[in-house]
């Protein structure tokens, strides 16, 4: 793949993250996020993900350290001047500095060399529990009224299963960056799981057996 850069534009966003090798959909509409689509595109099309946190301004909040980048995908416009991108990850990133550039949106020189990993296939995560990981998640959903597709969930490798729960099921957004900033996917597996007992644990039903 290319080369890597050093600096990157940055996407706040609250409770979202972007793991490696999954995909993240954007409706983007605020002119300075258009404007950075564009500059991406003519560029080397890649966006980091940062989430916010508590404190900073209203048009400029405190982000997270560590964030997800992903190169876009997908690019199309509404007719009403929206960009609707699809990002697929590419690698995580920590934030050395941010920039204090010009660019009506926020950039950062970012160091990528702590998760080297991410470039690299996956771990098959051939000794995770997969029969206790699936009640601990089926719990949850029904205890969270949450719907989903058993059959692709059950067909989908495992490490597939974790990343996409990681981005897209309601953890709290500090459960998402420590989701995020797990060293790599078995411990972003153990992390879940761990998560997962502790939520249901707290519930009525209790975990099961």
């Amino acid at each position: 793949m290319a080369t890597l850069p050093d600096i990157l534009p940055l996407f706040p966003l609250g409770g979202a993250i972007l793991l490696p090798g999954e995909v993240l959909p954007l409706n983007v509409f605020e002119p300075r996020y258009l404007n950075m689509t564009d500059d991406a595109m003519a560029g080397h099309k890649m966006i980091g993900i940062v989430q916010t946190r508590a404190g900073g301004a209203v048009d400029k909040p405190d982000i997270e350290a560590v964030g997800g980048a992903g190169v876009i995908i997908q690019h199309s416009e509404t007719d009403d001047g929206r960009y609707l991108i699809v990002l697929q990850g590419v690698s995580r990133f920590e934030i050395r500095q941010e920039l204090d550039e010009k660019t009506p949106y926020r950039t950062a020189r970012v160091d990528w060399s702590i998760f080297d990993a991410d470039r690299r296939a996956p771990e098959a995560l051939i000794n995770a529990d997969r029969e206790r990981f699936s009640a601990l998640l089926r719990g949850w959903f029904a205890n969270e009224g949450i719907q989903c597709d058993w059959s692709s969930v059950d067909a989908a490798p495992i490490v597939r299963v974790v990343d996409q729960i990681a981005m897209n099921a309601p953890f709290a957004a500090k459960e998402k960056q420590a989701l995020l900033e797990a060293e790599d996917v078995r411990m972003r597996y153990d992390l879940m799981t761990a998560l997962l007992e502790k939520k249901l644990a707290e519930g009525a039903g209790g975990t099961p057996n």
